[in-house]
């Protein structure tokens, strides 16, 4: 596929469907060079014709997609606590999709030889040929070298370390290019395809559950760092005198305002006589509380769950401001299982924002939950493995391409 050819269909992939003349419009193309690349496209499958509505004289205008028949890709999030799988065609229409309970912590041998074989049953319970699955896309829960597909001494991922997951998924199916990034860049990529993000070329995404993290899209594609760790917000300290952050630091955000330090939080108050309604929850729950025990009380109109849930939105609204005023985006996605606690928390958030911020770089600002949920780590790998198949920047040492 020609550098032309590949600029066009990152187009049709951007846009679903598109004619000639608005891809013209986009490229500066002459409309022969134009037709003469999709007649091209045409004749290797990888795009196909849609009719769309007719013109005065007519005549149907045509528009061109991508030809879903072409092959398989697959996405795999794989979370601290399970295992989420989608299988699409070339079209991005998700066509399979399979989720489990699983732990990072049972070490890569155990959890990446349970992916292989999920894809595997996945592939052959729904007649589909492993043969045409030309593109597999994972994220992973820690710090990438993207350029290897490597974890970089994940904290909470004992035995993953510099693990050669492509080399491990390649054993299943060798003929499939995979690629390897951090879960919260490939969540940021299925907001902007498919999600509260789509259509919007520059954004923010945060997960906020066991831990804080955010994905950054620059003009529209995914923005890594010298060293693929751009986004690791929640190591930025926000009291210096705070908890001893599992980094090695205190007072990092995640430290205070991830969903276990909102739980630790709320115990220690609980215990000390501040909540009765959360005291009931812990020691009904087998003397364990969680986040989402704190977003009950909340609801319940507890005035200690909704004084920690406001203070941990007021802590991670103050890093987003500070990225809001350094990078100005259109858009931030609040995901990730803390995303749950509702509105209190995004009220928070988007206030504390907006009071710290520039105006003008709030002004048309959105700050909103994520529309597709658990769905976004699966929908974003999908998405990033056809960004490699599809579009220029197919060399791996290109970090911030896509």
């Amino acid at each position: 596929m020609s550098t032309s050819e590949k600029i066009l269909v990152d187009l049709i992939r951007k846009y679903g469907e598109i004619s000639i003349s608005d891809l013209i419009t986009f490229t500066d193309y002459s409309r022969t060079k134009t037709t003469g690349y999709i007649d091209s496209l045409l004749e290797k499958n990888i795009v196909i014709i849609n009719h769309d509505t007719e013109y005065s004289g007519g005549r149907r205008s045509k528009k061109y997609s991508l030809n879903g028949d072409f092959g398989l890709v697959a996405g795999v999030d794989i979370g601290a606590t399970s295992i989420d799988l989608g299988i699409a065609d070339f079209s991005g229409k998700l066509l399979v999709r399979f989720s489990e309970p699983a732990s990072v912590k049972d070490g890569p041998i155990r959890v990446l030889g349970r992916v292989g074989s999920l894809l595997e049953k996945m592939l052959e319970e729904n007649s589909l040929s492993s043969a045409t699955l030309n593109g597999i896309g994972i994220g992973v829960p820690g710090p990438v070298d993207f350029m290897m597909g490597t974890l970089v001494s994940p904290p909470i991922m004992p035995g993953w370390d510099r693990y050669p997951i492509i080399e491990t998924i390649q054993q299943w199916f060798p003929s499939a290019n995979i690629f390897v990034d951090n879960d919260v860049n490939m969540m940021a990529l299925g907001e902007m395809y498919q999600g509260s993000g789509k259509g919007i070329d520059n954004l923010i995404y945060v997960k906020i559950g066991t831990g804080i993290g955010a994905g950054i899209v620059c003009a529209g594609k995914i923005y890594r760092g010298a060293n693929g760790c751009a986004g690791d917000i929640g190591h930025i300290s926000v009291d210096k005198s705070g908890p001893l952050c599992h980094c090695g630091n205190k007072g990092c955000l995640e430290a205070i305002a991830a969903g276990p330090a909102i739980a630790e939080r709320s115990l220690i108050a609980a215990r000390a006589g501040k909540s009765s309604i959360l005291m009931n929850s812990y020691e009904k729950n087998g003397n364990v509380l969680h986040a989402e025990d704190v977003g009950n009380a909340s609801k319940e109109g507890d005035p200690l769950a909704i004084e920690i849930i406001r203070e941990s939105g007021q802590y991670i609204g103050d890093v987003l401001a500070g990225l809001v005023n350094f990078y100005n985006p259109g858009i931030i996605v609040i995901g990730g299982g803390v995303s749950n606690l509702g509105n209190l928390l995004l009220s928070s958030i988007r206030q504390t924002v907006l009071n710290r911020s520039l105006p003008l770089a709030t002004r048309d600002l959105l700050i909103v939950f994520s529309e597709i949920g658990g769905d976004a780590g699966v929908v974003g790998a999908i998405n990033l493995a056809m960004d490699y198949l599809f579009t220029l920047s197919t060399n791996r040492g290109d970090t911030n391409g896509l």
